[in-house]
């Protein structure tokens, strides 16, 4: 955790785990059974596997929150978390692929040193990865053969810099989001900032939310259900993808919502902006803060007015990372284990509506002041699981998924 004194800008990274959680094996295989997606881990032509960690208890934990703090208010909110991390899933028929993600743009690779994660969802995806790799692409088709092939010829570190630079969505396995990140940041555990204060009413709160796809949005949901008034905000040119990939789902995360088309390059439209978030009481991006700062917004500033700013990203505001739900789970060590000894896929995109409940609490968490939530991806998965989670967990059948 990282903070400035009182009357400043808090910057809050809040991903060390309490303490271990004690669950039995029976406890997780009901846990991961009521997400609904427990038949999603594992092989097509093997049994479900049990994923490791605690991801549907910490989301449990986290709903709890969000709910007491729309009981404040007056607002019955469900403090079901396991069955957030099911969210999509409900929304399309998908089927466990092994080392090819549930929803089918992810894949798992083995590099030179290891594996790597690599999701290719954006429209930009092919062609990025056809330079990053050199591979010569006449349609807009993911290269994953060539992929495939340069990733065993190179090592974690390069291939990360590589996804790096060229802004593609992937990372090693097990790759940290910080390079002083302690041991302790893998403790299977509740994190610390949202478990020991308390909750705060936030009906009638206005929150603008600037994030797209599954994670920023879920937490304006779920702020919304607990009474805030939410603003989405939607840059014309770049609409929301999962209006295309997931309509359904987008649907049910912006019911009620006040959407705002804007040009962020129109100068009425940045004032707009500025406006919009200067009245907030709760900002939610997804962005680089690089991004936010050429629209002329300044998440320190906002906190220093006593605003709470959420920034979600893969793997923290000092990093350049991009990552989806799927690539950054498994990076962060969300994997089973197959019976080969090869990492496979852990549900759908845990790591994405895990993020968003997480989010929703912190935003609902009393604060002395305003304060800038650091809301890493990798971070929140990790606080789930034990360290070392992925080498040290074989594949198991789970008893309460039926084969």
């Amino acid at each position: 955790m990282v903070g400035m004194s009182r009357g400043g800008a808090r910057l809050v990274r809040p991903w060390a785990g309490e303490g271990p959680v004690d669950q039995s094996a029976a406890d997780l295989a009901e846990a991961w059974a009521r997400t609904g997606i427990g038949h999603l881990t594992g092989r097509s032509d093997g049994p479900p596997l049990l994923p490791p960690g605690t991801a549907p208890i910490v989301a449990d934990a986290m709903a709890r929150r969000v709910a007491e703090a729309g009981a404040l208010g007056g607002f019955a909110v469900s403090s079901d978390g396991a069955a957030l991390l099911g969210q999509r899933s409900r929304h399309r028929e998908l089927r466990r692929a092994g080392r090819v993600s549930a929803g089918g743009g992810s894949r798992l690779l083995p590099s030179r040193d290891g594996w790597i994660a690599v999701t290719a969802a954006r429209e930009d995806d092919a062609w990025l990865l056809a330079a990053a790799v050199g591979a010569a692409i006449r349609e807009p088709t993911v290269p994953w053969r060539e992929l495939a092939a340069w990733a065993a010829q190179h090592e974690a570190e390069e291939i990360a810099e590589v996804f790096e630079t060229f802004g593609i969505a992937g990372a090693p396995v097990r790759w940290m989001p910080w390079e002083d990140a302690p041991e302790s940041s893998a403790i299977r555990g509740v994190p610390t900032e949202v478990h020991v204060r308390r909750a705060r009413p936030v009906a009638g709160l206005r929150v603008v939310d600037f994030s797209a796809m599954w994670a920023g949005p879920l937490a304006a949901c779920l702020l919304g259900r607990a009474g805030a008034r939410v603003t989405t905000i939607e840059a014309i040119g770049r609409p929301d993808g999962s209006r295309r990939g997931d309509p359904r789902l987008h649907a049910e995360l912006h019911q009620d919502h006040e959407l705002r088309l804007v040009d962020p390059d129109a100068g009425a439209d940045r004032a707009m902006l500025r406006d919009l978030v200067a009245a907030a009481d709760i900002v939610i991006e997804a962005s680089r803060p690089r991004a936010l700062r050429a629209w002329g917004l300044d998440a320190e500033a906002h906190a220093r007015r006593g605003g709470t700013w959420v920034s979600i990203t893969a793997a923290g505001r000092g990093s350049e990372r991009v990552g989806f739900g799927d690539d950054v789970a498994a990076a962060a060590g969300l994997l089973a284990v197959d019976a080969s000894g090869a990492p496979v896929f852990a549900g759908d995109a845990i790591a994405d509506p895990l993020t968003g409940v997480t989010a929703a609490a912190l935003a609902a968490s009393a604060t002395d002041g305003g304060v800038v939530w650091d809301c890493s991806m990798t971070a929140v998965v990790q606080a789930t699981l034990e360290h070392g989670a992925f080498r040290g967990t074989a594949g198991r059948p789970s008893p309460e998924v039926p084969r």
